[in-house]
């Protein structure tokens, strides 16, 4: 028996059993009273080791991301810890790799570590298969759980994400406008976010017919750390015959790989070659001339996905999704 069981059983929403659990005065005496006769049949008993202790919350809340290394998700694990210090709540972090099965464990963990809420940071624990997602639909059976730029429709699973596409597609916009036609689109992964932005800047490319062939989409297979590999990579293209004049990439890293790129091919930046990256990371700083990029209000979605995550453990009805727009940071790498 979950919460999302009573709250089928009872006919009310998971946010009204949050309050009803919780003691709150904002519940109707008929609507507690359909809650409590479900909880009473069931031998409903929630968060067991806490109601021990007297408590409502163990003020303890999961954190799940993919790897830490990156720049992108150690900045919002920064920024989400921050956050709930100053709400007065705990975190246990969780570094799960990339593979599903170490996704599961994890998330199992928390589960038996009682937290409040679990927040999953990034895009990459989101599957296309809906049966890939079951480990994350049933924890939310149990607590909430918050995704940071990424969306599932499942109860109890809450949103906050970066219009991606209309940041990439404004920005693939704004280069052909400057006169660059021939743009490579350069990125490394195919989470939800990743293909976001990828259809961004294919709509954009599409809208003025300069999508000519699959060669202007790179994907690069290796270390996002690696920029020395990912320059090669982009070297080999020249090589084979690929000439472009504009490289859209899907992070700051690969970004700076296309700096380091056209300066060997003895471009001028901006004049002869165009560079836009993603994130506005401190990267954007680390060259020479610095590095156009998009903002995605990193900070911004991270203290909104607290403020939601708070409102639900209150037992306020909260937005299931929320959207913020990015916005490019005009510098030295584009006209």
């Amino acid at each position: 028996m979950t919460i999302y069981d009573i709250s089928e059983k009872a006919g009310v929403s998971i946010a009204t059993v949050s309050r009803v659990l919780n003691g709150s005065s904002n519940v109707s005496e008929k609507t507690k009273k359909k809650v409590l006769d479900v909880i009473n049949q069931y031998e409903y008993t929630p968060n067991a080791f806490a109601r021990g202790l007297g408590l409502n919350t163990m003020k303890t809340i999961g954190i799940m991301c993919a790897d830490s290394s990156d720049l992108y998700l150690a900045k919002a694990i920064y920024y989400i810890e921050q956050k709930l210090r100053a709400n007065g709540y705990d975190s246990i972090l969780c570094c799960t790799g990339y593979e599903l099965e170490t996704k599961m464990a994890s998330m199992n963990l928390l589960i038996t570590k009682r937290v409040d809420g679990i927040i999953l940071v990034g895009s990459n624990f989101i599957y296309e298969k809906e049966s890939d997602n079951k480990y994350i639909v049933d924890a939310a059976a149990q607590v909430p759980v918050m995704l940071l730029n990424a969306d599932l429709d499942a109860p109890n699973v809450y949103s906050v994400v970066s219009d991606d596409f209309t940041s990439m597609y404004e920005a693939t916009l704004q280069m052909i406008r400057t006169g660059v036609k021939d743009i490579v689109y350069f990125y490394n992964s195919t989470s939800y976010s990743g293909k976001r932005k990828l259809a961004g800047y294919r709509a954009a490319m599409e809208e003025k017919r300069l999508l000519t062939g699959a060669n202007l989409l790179q994907f690069y297979h290796g270390s996002h750390e690696d920029i020395p590999a990912m320059t090669e990579f982009l070297c080999k293209l020249h090589e084979k015959g690929l000439r472009f004049h504009g490289i859209i990439a899907a992070d700051d890293t690969l970004a700076l790989a296309a700096i380091k790129y056209a300066k060997l091919q003895k471009y001028r930046i901006p004049e002869d070659f165009s560079v836009l990256g993603y994130n506005n990371s401190m990267l954007a700083f680390c060259c020479e001339p610095e590095l156009t990029s998009i903002d995605n209000k990193l900070e911004t979605l991270c203290q909104h996905l607290i403020f939601t995550l708070l409102g639900v453990l209150g037992g306020k009805e909260m937005p299931k999704k929320t959207i913020f727009s990015g916005e490019i940071v005009k510098r030295g790498t584009t006209r």
